[in-house]
């Protein structure tokens, strides 16, 4: 599968891999809750903060193309913890955006961790702040 420029995507199958591991739990666990008539917002949220997301990735890349004011990498992040990671995640591949600078992806990965440890929480520990 080609990026952006038409070049293939280095390494397409263990990033896929990759990317249906990380997504695994926050999608089971969301269509879990829709489909036990708990909530729908889950999936409401993660798919709609990814697509946010995919989106400011576009504008952020060709903003940096043009040499034109930038994307805060704070508001990045802020949609990242609302969600929209998945949609990070497959716009830094496509559009080769944000994948070298390493204080960005320990920020990105952590948020990711963030997120499977509260649905492995959610899923299996079953934990309330009245456990605590």
């Amino acid at each position: 599968m080609p990026d952006k420029n038409g070049a293939p995507i280095r390494g397409l199958k263990i990033k896929l891999l990759v990317f249906v591991a990380v997504c695994a739990l926050p999608l089971g666990g969301s269509v879990s809750l829709l489909l036990t008539g708990i909530s729908r917002v889950p999936l409401l949220v993660y798919g709609l903060a990814s697509c946010l997301a995919f989106a400011l990735y576009w504008y952020d890349k060709q903003q940096a193309k043009a040499g034109q004011w930038r994307t805060p990498e704070k508001v990045l992040h802020g949609v990242e913890v609302l969600g929209g990671w998945p949609g990070a995640l497959v716009a830094q591949q496509l559009f080769r955006h944000k994948t070298r600078k390493l204080s960005y992806q320990l920020w990105f990965w952590l948020i990711v961790a963030v997120h499977q440890a509260l649905w492995i929480d959610v899923l299996f520990l079953k934990l309330t702040f009245a456990d605590l």
